[in-house]
C-alpha cells in the first residue's frame, strides 16, 4: 500500500485509509463480489465481515497468514481465540493425517474420547465429567440446559455486552436470534446489583451464566469482587454457575478460573482446544454431568453426530498434551502481559488517549480515555477510530480485526512482537492528531 499521510480529522483519515486498502487488495474484492451471487453479503460467518469487504486468505503458516492478493501478515485475529497453536503446528499435523488413515466417521466410541476428556479434567479444576460438542455455542446451550433440568427453574442469568455464541448475544448482534430464555440481564463487574439480582430471582432462577473474561465484548477481566459475590450468592440459592471459558481457558493452565481463584459448578469450552477444528465441550460437578448417562433411567440425552469425531478429538489430545503443556501456557500468557504494557507505553508516548485492555494472550486496543469495567464502556471508542486502527494496521503487515483484538498465538516469538509494537507505533505517529481530537 502507499504511505499513509497525516490528515486534519478522522473522517478524511478513515477515507484515505479504505481508498488505500480498496487499491491494494483487488482479488479480495473480486472474491467479495463472488461471493455475494451465492451468500448474503457474501458471508456465513457475521464475525469475518467488515466493510467495505474483508480480506480473502489464501493459507497460513506458523503466526502468519497470506490474503489473495499476495500480502503476508502477522496473524493476530487468530481465529478469534481458536488458533492458539498456529496454522501449521507440525505434531498436530501429524495427528490429523494419522487420524484420516484409519476412516473419519467411524459411528462408534474409539477411546480417543475418554483420553481427551482425561486431559481436561485433569486441566480444569471445574471438571469431573465432560461431554463433547461441535461448538462454544453448543456447548453453552447444553451447558444452561443442564442447569434448568437438574434445578427443575426456568431463568438464566446473563450480563449485559457477553457473548456465549450465535444464539446467546447480548453485545453487538443483538438478540434478534437468540433462543428464547427467560433472561435476568445483570451489569458485568457491579456486585451488589448482581447479588440482589440472584436473591431477587433464586426461586426460578436456574444458573448465572458469566464469561470471567469477556472476550469479544472488550477484553475485560471480571473484578476479584465481583466474582467473589457471585460465587458467593449462587451456592446460597442453589443457582448453578457456569462460566464460559471457550475463550478464557486459555489465558493459564487451569483456565481463567485458576486465576480468579473461583471454582464454578460447571464450564463450558470450543476454539482452540479442538486443535484447530471444529469443538466444544461443557461439563462439571459429578451430581450435574452424571444426568447425561443414558444407562439411567431419567438420563438427558445429548446427540451430536460429529461429537465424537476422530480428527477434532485426534488433534485436541495432541494440542493439549503435547503442545499447550502449563509451561507453554505460562509463557504465552506472560508474552501478552508484556505486549499488553508495551502498547500501552506507545499510546503515552505519542500523547494518544486510549489504553489496552485483556490479560494474557488475548487484549483489545482501546484508543478512549477512561476505565474500561463493562463491554458499555467500549462505546467510548468511535466505530471510525477503530476501522482506521485495522486499515493501519493491515498497511504495515499485522492482520487485525475491526474490534482491534489481539490475539496471541504459540508461534509468536520476540521479532512478531516487536513488529506489533512498530506497526502500531507507526499508526499512533501518524494519525496522534486526529485520534486525539476524536
Amino acid at each position: 500500500m502507499n504511505a499513509p499521510q497525516p490528515n486534519f480529522d478522522l473522517t478524511a483519515a478513515l477515507r484515505d485509509a479504505e481508498e488505500r486498502y480498496v487499491a491494494a487488495n483487488p482479488n479480495s474484492l473480486e472474491a467479495y463480489e463472488h461471493a455475494r451471487r451465492s451468500m448474503p453479503g457474501g458471508n456465513t460467518r457475521t464475525v469475518l465481515y467488515y466493510s467495505p469487504f474483508p480480506l480473502s486468505l489464501a493459507g497460513g503458516e506458523g503466526c502468519h497468514v497470506t490474503d489473495v492478493d499476495g500480502h503476508r501478515y502477522i496473524d493476530t485475529v487468530s481465529e478469534q481465540t481458536a488458533a492458539l497453536y498456529g496454522h501449521s503446528n507440525p505434531k498436530i499435523q501429524a495427528a490429523v493425517i494419522e487420524a484420516l488413515k484409519h476412516g473419519i466417521v467411524l459411528g462408534g466410541p474409539t477411546g480417543r474420547e475418554s483420553e481427551l476428556a482425561e486431559l481436561l479434567c485433569a486441566r480444569f479444576e471445574a471438571l469431573e465429567l465432560v461431554r463433547f460438542t461441535n461448538s462454544g455455542t453448543e456447548a453453552n446451550l447444553f451447558a444452561v440446559q443442564t442447569a434448568r433440568g437438574v434445578t427443575g427453574r426456568s431463568k438464566i442469568m446473563v450480563f449485559e455486552g457477553c457473548y456465549h455464541g450465535g444464539l446467546m448475544s447480548f453485545g453487538g448482534y443483538g438478540s434478534t436470534m437468540n433462543v428464547p430464555f427467560p433472561y435476568v440481564m445483570a451489569p458485568y463487574n457491579d456486585p451488589d446489583r448482581t447479588a440482589a439480582l440472584i436473591a431477587e430471582h433464586a426461586g426460578d432462577l436456574a444458573c448465572v451464566i458469566m464469561e470471567p473474561m469477556i472476550g469479544s465484548g472488550g477484553c475485560i477481566p471480571a473484578q476479584a469482587d465481583f466474582v467473589k459475590a457471585v460465587r458467593e450468592a449462587t451456592a446460597k440459592h442453589g443457582v448453578v454457575l457456569i462460566f464460559d471459558e471457550v475463550m478464557s481457558s486459555r489465558l493459564a493452565p487451569g483456565g481463567f478460573q485458576s486465576v480468579l481463584g473461583v471454582t464454578p459448578d460447571m464450564m463450558t469450552m470450543g476454539k482452540y482446544l479442538g486443535g484447530g477444528l471444529s469443538f466444544g465441550a461443557f461439563g462439571g460437578r459429578r451430581d450435574l454431568m452424571e444426568r447425561f448417562d443414558p444407562s439411567r433411567p431419567d438420563a438427558f440425552g445429548h446427540a451430536g453426530t460429529f461429537n465424537n469425531n476422530v480428527l477434532s478429538l485426534s488433534a485436541g489430545i495432541t494440542g493439549l498434551r503435547d503442545v499447550l503443556t502449563p509451561e507453554a501456557s505460562m509463557r504465552i500468557n506472560a508474552d501478552g502481559n508484556r505486549l499488553r504494557e508495551r502498547l500501552k507505553q506507545t499510546l503515552a508516548k505519542r500523547g494518544v488517549p486510549g489504553t489496552v485492555t485483556g490479560y494474557g494472550s488475548m487484549l483489545m486496543i482501546q484508543l478512549a480515555d477512561g476505565s474500561y469495567d463493562r463491554p458499555k464502556d467500549t462505546t467510548r471508542v468511535r466505530p471510525e477510530a477503530r476501522a482506521l486502527c485495522q486499515f493501519e494496521m493491515l498497511s504495515r503487515g499485522v492482520y487485525l480485526s475491526r474490534r482491534n483484538m489481539l490475539n496471541l498465538s504459540l508461534p509468536m516469538d520476540a521479532a512478531a512482537f516487536d513488529a506489533i509494537v512498530a506497526a502500531f507505533d507507526g499508526f499512533l505517529e501518524t494519525h496522534a492528531k486526529v485520534l486525539t481530537a476524536a
